[in-house]
């Protein structure tokens, strides 16, 4: 992006905020109950949408992985079936997010040893404004659903993690918990992650001391893929459509709140402090 234009997505963050502030002074918000409407937090149907965020991995530091983020307007086409959908089955016939790439737990010569391989990933970016910086009140909610789909390599769909980090002096916590799918042909789902069990790590480590998460100031959502915690290697997809906040009420598949078996997970939660 242009100086121009981050200039201008500042500038109306900026006026944004400002009309939404009035907005809610006007309606007299926190004199009733709290909402419990579902709150959309990102979309990713827009290359503008895609632009809200940024990519890294292992390359950056001498690793060898690689890692792309765009838009997908292939998904924009209705699927051919000549099966009827399911009740519960998700369609989405608009352009989505597409995280892709090569998964490598080498390193580059000279460096091994040094460093770890194995990790790519996306997220959104800050929003600074000229009155502070956005961030998101999800303490209303109790689920962070993500519209998703698995793709590439059947190996590396087991090691997919979700990040979100809050407001904090600490700007190296972030928030994780594993990204589990239920299908394996590929196709669109919603996966339902209780904001209370997500745990705090610090530079990929559990934080020993958990402490409740700050659900009133989410600063940063993403998605990482960590082959180096599994020893996985090889091409991954992700596709993404939406992240929002819900409750249960929101909920029209009620599998999709079931934990899904795995051969375990990395963190182990310990008890809230």
């Amino acid at each position: 992006m242009s100086r121009l234009g981050a200039l201008g997505s500042y500038l109306n963050r900026s006026s944004k905020l400002l009309r939404d502030n009035a907005s809610r002074i006007l309606r007299m918000e926190g004199a009733e109950e709290p909402s419990r409407v579902p709150k959309t937090l990102f979309t990713f149907n827009s290359h503008e949408d895609i632009q809200q965020f940024a990519t890294g991995c292992d390359a950056d530091v001498g690793g060898t992985s690689t890692v792309n983020f765009a838009l997908d307007e292939s998904t924009a086409k209705p699927a051919s079936s000549e099966k009827p959908p399911s009740p519960h089955q998700v369609i989405v016939n608009r352009p989505t997010g597409k995280f892709w790439g090569e998964m490598n737990l080498a390193v580059r010569q000279g460096l091994e040893g040094q460093i770890r391989g194995g990790y790519a990933g996306f997220r959104s970016k800050p929003r600074t404004t000229l009155f502070g910086e956005i961030t998101e009140d999800v303490s209303n909610h109790e689920y962070l659903a993500l519209r998703v789909r698995a793709l590439g390599h059947p190996r590396t769909r087991n090691s997919y993690f979700v990040n979100l980090q809050t407001d904090g002096p600490i700007t190296t916590d972030l928030w994780q918990h594993r990204l589990f799918f239920r299908r394996d042909d590929g196709g669109w789902e919603d996966v339902f992650i209780p904001f209370k069990d997500f745990v705090l790590t610090n530079a990929g480590e559990l934080v020993p001391h958990q402490v409740q998460m700050y659900r009133e100031r989410v600063r940063t959502i993403g998605v990482s893929l960590l082959g180096g915690n599994s020893g996985v290697e090889g091409p991954y997809e992700l596709g993404i459509d939406s992240i929002s906040a819900v409750n249960v009420e929101d909920v029209t598949d009620v599998a999709a709140l079931e934990k899904v078996p795995t051969d375990g997970t990395q963190w182990e939660r310990p008890p809230v402090l």
